[in-house]
């Protein structure tokens, strides 16, 4: 049962927590109905107007861990891999201009003689603004006097950077597919939790428990982040243990995607023809949406979830491979099955410590003794990490790497900014690296912290990968079958 003090965040793991433990057990049928009473017993509510309004959210979580629409599947913008919980999101305020308590009731009326459309009238204690009337103009805003008109723009449309957001006439939130990005920002935006993901959990357990071979493929971005004796040695054997076959780091795939760009780049620079990256789905998903006419610019390459999961097909065709890490977009990549060999399933760093827990294993500090990466493919979650690793691949092909300039780009406004120039023609650099997170893969939505801050975190990391050997990129291929897949995506 969850202690008094739990939080939004809270219920929501602890919502994938038993989902995952009854698939275990193979008895979530039975437990679903369950599951919403024993997390909100009553009768008293904790954080809602009511207790069954508080089950139901947990309802709609419990269908989302499940990897469906919370409202249904016969729903609009059901397969957004995105969704929103509208139970929760009822209770976010619908004004988006609300009058403060800094309202004197001045004589001039301001606010009232800005409205076009007399939403703005005088009450007891200050003015009041009727949303049925209110077109969210903003006049009022601007003509009070004592800045008394707040601009309560929601904490979700306003961290969204492609304007993907809008609310329905009953001020529930709405997702328009044909913008969203998938990168996430809105579900940690909201603080009412009323935004998630769909995830590949029960998925996952009914191939494990079904005798599948199931491998785990691991991001080089969450390397640091339990600390820095947590090794992906010690995250091999936690797979091992959840009853995955196996697990490979997505370094590697690194590597191999560094080592097909250079030379795409390097093709492609000889045409005078500028480049960007096709690693980071976000920004992918920004190029193909918003930026049509530069889907040509795109790199083809495959990103390295892509090669590691065709590089274990080639040699298992009925083998099911997840991605862990700490990014949502992967989860729209995995959705797209016209190229063969993509990831089967996708989960976040959260929703991997709910099965951890679901079946009582901890990751144990282990001594490296396997590196599969090079160092180049272990830092390709940094920002600027892709751009090391293909100028590393160049150097080792024999070129100078010096003559080649990059916009290393990290959040949506520096994506914005650059594939704005690139698309009139005066972006001053070669090529574009594109990440939709901050500081790159490892400020991903979903990373998990360990109580920790970016710096200490960061610290932790460079402490493990300071480890890895110098090994160079084409060197560490070359322990690889290569010609046994395709590194471009099919047309």
């Amino acid at each position: 049962m969850l202690s008094n003090d739990a939080t939004i965040l809270k219920i929501k793991h602890e919502v994938l927590y038993q989902v995952a433990k009854a698939a275990y057990a193979g008895n979530l049928e039975e437990r679903k109905e369950s599951i919403p009473y024993e997390l909100i017993p009553g009768p008293q509510a904790k954080f809602r107007c009511c207790v069954y309004k508080e089950r139901e959210i947990v309802r709609q979580r419990i269908r989302l861990a499940e990897g469906k629409c919370p409202q249904g599947e016969d729903r609009p913008g059901s397969d957004n891999v995105i969704q929103v919980i509208e139970a929760a999101c009822a209770d976010c305020p619908l004004s988006h201009y609300i009058v403060t308590d800094n309202c004197r009731k001045c004589m001039a009326r301001a606010c009232k003689q800005a409205c076009k459309f007399g939403a703005v009238s005088m009450g007891r204690d200050r003015a009041y603004i009727d949303p049925e009337k209110c077109k969210e103009c903003g006049q009022c805003a601007k003509a009070c006097p004592y800045n008394a008109i707040a601009d309560l723009i929601r904490p979700c449309k306003k961290t969204c950077p492609v304007d993907a957001i809008t609310m329905d006439d009953n001020g529930i939130c709405q997702i328009d597919e044909e913008k969203c990005i998938a990168c996430g920002k809105c579900i940690h935006a909201c603080p009412f939790g009323a935004i998630g993901s769909k995830t590949d959990i029960v998925s996952i357990i009914n191939d494990i428990r079904g005798g599948k071979s199931v491998i785990a493929m691991v991001a080089p971005s969450v390397e640091g982040s339990f600390g820095n004796n947590i090794s992906m040695d010690s995250f091999r054997t936690a797979c091992k243990k959840l009853g995955f076959e196996d697990m490979i780091e997505v370094g590697l795939g690194g590597d191999m995607t560094a080592g097909a760009e250079a030379k795409e780049w390097l093709e492609a620079n000889k045409e005078g023809k500028k480049m960007t990256t096709s690693c980071c789905p976000a920004f992918v998903n920004m190029i193909r949406k918003h930026y049509p006419e530069l889907v040509d610019n795109m790199s083809t390459t495959v990103s390295p979830m892509f090669a590691v999961s065709r590089m274990l097909k080639s040699k298992n065709p009925d083998v099911k491979t997840v991605f862990i890490g700490p990014c949502i977009a992967k989860k729209s990549e995995k959705q797209d099955k016209s190229n063969e060999g993509n990831a089967d399933y996708v989960i976040t760093v959260g929703e991997f410590r709910a099965m951890l827990r679901a079946k009582n294993v901890n990751i144990e500090p282990e001594e490296i003794k396997t590196q599969q990466a090079s160092i180049y493919g272990k830092r390709f979650g940094n920002g600027g990490g892709v751009t090391a690793a293909v100028l590393r691949c160049m150097e080792e092909l024999g070129e100078d790497p010096s003559k080649y300039t990059v916009e290393k780009c990290a959040g949506a406004a520096e994506c914005k900014k650059a594939l704005t120039l690139l698309k009139v023609g005066k972006l001053p650099a070669d090529f574009i690296e594109g990440m939709m997170c901050e500081g790159g893969c490892v400020g991903g939505p979903s990373r998990f912290m360990s109580g920790k801050n970016d710096a200490l975190v960061a610290k932790d990391r460079d402490t493990l990968l300071n480890q890895a050997d110098d090994r160079g990129v084409y060197e560490n291929l070359g322990n690889y079958d290569m010609d046994a897949f395709s590194m471009h995506k099919e047309a």
